[in-house]
């Protein structure tokens, strides 16, 4: 309950910043529209596969995850910059239970994002498939990444560090690295093995993976993905309680 009750009041501070959040939901949808129309005009002896909207759609839709990282940064420094948190501290929440309701409004969103970027390709010429569904849920792991390490930064960084690395350093990160815009093994060296140590291609893999229904693929990205995922929620569980005890 007290879990529920804290993220129900994170759903408020998030859905109260109507600009920000319709931009972390638009911007990718205007990546998707750019690069599509980029694809068109490509001649199509050049081949260019990873443009083509059955690749192009679920890259982009984990690319707009890396906004949430910010939107969860920003909400848990903008709380430690304030009393609020303060008074939270002398409460009998702990700090599990303090990130699970940071995390929790945050999926849906991530979810919405991800149909809306599917939806979108939709008229870009994505052929519609139950696969989408199944695309948009493979998300979720790469979601919880962003949502980890926004939430990791922000209790250890300030409102405004949080949203330049956020903001900035994270989003060209995943982008680089993640086999969106090329495929990291034309580069090769060390290029491609710091890629593939990263879950953001696995991410990208996955996601295209569950599109064209390569079913017996999934698994093996999503494990590098989740156990990235729990290894940085467990991170920022653990730095939070050295705040709270520094704190109380």
């Amino acid at each position: 309950m007290r879990t529920l009750a804290f993220a129900s009041r994170n759903t408020k501070e998030i859905t109260r910043d109507i600009i920000t959040l319709f931009f972390g939901i638009l911007f990718p949808l205007i990546l998707l529209i750019l690069l599509s129309a980029i694809n068109n005009a490509i001649p199509k002896e050049a081949e260019m596969n990873l443009f083509r909207i059955q690749n192009l759609a679920p890259g982009i839709s984990v690319f707009g995850l890396s906004f949430v990282a910010l939107f969860s940064s920003m909400l848990i420094s903008k709380d430690r910059s304030s009393s609020f948190i303060i008074r939270l501290f002398t409460s009998p929440v702990k700090a599990h239970e303090f990130i699970l309701g940071y995390t929790l409004p945050l999926i849906p969103m991530s979810l919405t994002q991800t149909l809306v970027c599917y939806i979108a390709s939709l008229f870009m010429g994505l052929e519609f498939t139950v696969n989408i569904l199944l695309a948009t849920v493979v998300n979720i792991p790469i979601a919880l990444v962003f949502i980890g390490l926004g939430l990791l930064l922000g209790t250890v960084l300030s409102e405004k560090a949080v949203g330049g690395i956020c903001g900035a350093l994270l989003t060209n990160l995943s982008a680089w690295f993640s086999n969106i815009w090329f495929d990291t093994s034309l580069v090769g060296g060390w290029f491609e093995t710091l890629a593939n140590a990263l879950p953001f291609a696995h991410a990208v893999n996955a996601a295209r993976y569950a599109l064209s229904g390569s079913y017996d693929k999934i698994l093996g990205e999503l494990v590098w993905v989740t156990g990235y995922a729990a290894v940085i929620l467990i991170i920022a569980i653990i730095l939070f309680t050295l705040k709270m005890k520094r704190n109380k």
